[in-house]
């Protein structure tokens, strides 16, 4: 058997091919087979972030992925709204509703209305997750997202049982500049927001980040401070949360009341 010429230009094509085949087939047996996995750490990583946000695990607390399964399990109920008439939608399941994708099929969404937000679509149905108590909602979660001074933001936001009161926000994916925008994410800022109001006496949405210090919640309910070297993002925020909490988000909902 006469020997390969191992400098040929067919020997290099063939072995490239046949290289590039049996990577192909690794790399995709790979996704195939992690793919549960993956599932399951982005629903992990979802609930860690809402139960963070409804004040259930303290800032700096680390669980594992079954604790956090455990503990959303016992606090938290996902439920499915219809964003234009503020109704619960039962026929969808909470569990594997995906928003974001929902966003971006036009079956399942529709353009947005101008807004600061720079929100493009909207889905037709929206999550929304409920920490009980005694049978009664004690704390609601919805998710938000608008774009900033570089990137969409994503976060939630929670609100006491009147609906209008905030609990606490945060923001868990985006690609604001680190030290400046990027201090959406510190948790001195966020918890800022706590105590302070959403919407004002007429009932539209109020809550703003202000350009400097804003006073305590007792004497401006509707300020939070603004973050230094960050005008545009602190920008992006308030209209993120005017946007959502408003009548083309989450606004008929709240209004209702968000009853278990």
């Amino acid at each position: 058997m006469p020997t390969p010429d191992l400098g040929s230009p067919k020997y290099i094509v063939g072995f490239t091919v046949v290289l590039c085949g049996v990577c192909a087939i690794f790399v995709s047996s790979a996704a195939v087979g992690l793919k549960d996995r993956q599932d399951l750490n982005k629903v992990v990583d979802r609930q860690s972030k809402v139960l963070a946000v409804a004040g259930l695990t303290k800032t700096g607390e680390k669980l594992a992925s079954n604790a956090v399964l455990e503990r959303f399990e016992e606090n938290v109920v996902a439920r499915v709204v219809d964003l234009e008439t503020g109704d619960y939608v039962d026929d969808v399941d909470a569990a594997t509703f995906d928003q974001r994708a929902a966003a971006k099929d036009p079956e399942r969404s529709k353009p947005a209305p101008d807004n600061a937000a720079r929100v493009q679509r909207v889905p037709n149905r929206g999550l929304v997750y409920q920490v009980l108590e005694g049978g009664e909602v004690k704390t609601t979660v919805v998710p938000i997202s608008g774009y900033g001074l570089w990137s969409t933001m994503y976060g939630f936001l929670a609100l006491d049982r009147d609906g209008r009161t905030v609990e606490g926000i945060t923001f868990y994916e985006h690609g604001e500049t680190p030290g400046l925008g990027g201090e959406i994410e510190n948790p001195r800022w966020q918890s800022l927001w706590k105590g302070r109001e959403v919407y004002d006496d007429a009932g539209a949405v109020a809550l703003e980040v202000i350009k400097g210090a804003a006073k305590p919640a007792s004497e401006a309910p509707h300020q939070v401070d603004g973050i230094s070297g960050a005008t545009i993002t602190s920008r992006g925020v308030t209209a993120t949360i005017q946007f959502w909490l408003g009548p083309d988000g989450y606004g008929p909902y709240l209004a209702k009341g968000s009853k278990s």
